[in-house]
């Protein structure tokens, strides 16, 4: 596989991102990097240090100040890690509380520049590649990555993959709580002023809905191989 080759992997919440994104690393000897996490965790800095998420002067004056972050990432796909301040909160930043405040705090436009200068350094340095996951790495981050993917599934699809994540038995009144709490997550996502949610130039766009997991892994791989015999 060619050196430094940036495989950018975007979609909405529940496309099967993760999963899909580390697996896709771990068969190709990659890096990976969840974008999503990283904004997570920022989400998660500013709960503790009492910030209002929806108050984005107050965000940006923060994230900006002596007072903001650091966040490190692992690139490591069989054991993906993520600290603030040298704190692991890989599983915190999983909340609800979280989940339902990571729009707001990832709209902000000083958010989005604290975190993507370390992303694009990642993307930089790894070698013999790395796979990013995302909602905006192929059209804003790396733009000009090797292999944009776009991963995208049935709304309903999605929520039952999410619920299943959280209880493998989910019923379906959670179920639908969940779609409609994707489709809010899709909404915002998709109409914010700064980096929005979108298909980016020249993704493939890959629809999992009637796809198996391996058969989602295998689809992305072959945009990646194809990609590198044309290097």
């Amino acid at each position: 596989m060619a050196p430094g080759i940036v495989v950018a992997i975007d979609g909405p919440a529940g496309s099967g991102k993760s999963s899909v994104s580390r697996a896709v690393a771990t068969r190709l000897g990659f890096r990976y990097l969840d974008t999503g996490a990283m904004y997570r965790a920022v989400t998660w800095a500013a709960v503790q240090a009492g910030l209002d998420p929806d108050d984005g002067e107050a965000i940006a004056t923060w994230i900006t100040g002596p007072t903001a972050p650091t966040i490190r990432s692992g690139t490591d796909p069989g054991h993906p890690s993520i600290d603030v301040d040298g704190i692991d909160v890989s599983s915190p930043i999983r909340s609800a509380e979280v989940t339902a405040n990571v729009s707001a705090v990832s709209a902000v436009p000083q958010v989005r520049t604290f975190l993507v200068e370390s992303q694009r350094a990642e993307a930089a340095s790894a070698s013999p590649g790395i796979v990013l996951e995302g909602r905006d790495i192929g059209s804003v981050v790396l733009p000009a990555a090797d292999v944009k993917i776009f991963l995208t599934a049935d709304p309903a699809v999605r929520a039952q993959r999410r619920a299943a994540e959280v209880a493998p038995s989910s019923d379906a009144a959670t179920v639908a709580a969940t779609e409609k709490a994707l489709l809010a997550r899709d909404e915002k996502d998709s109409t914010r002023a700064v980096s929005p949610l979108t298909k980016a130039d020249g993704a493939v766009e890959v629809d999992t809905t009637s796809l198996s997991f391996e058969e989602v892994v295998d689809a992305v791989i072959d945009v990646v191989r194809e990609q590198e015999r044309s290097r």
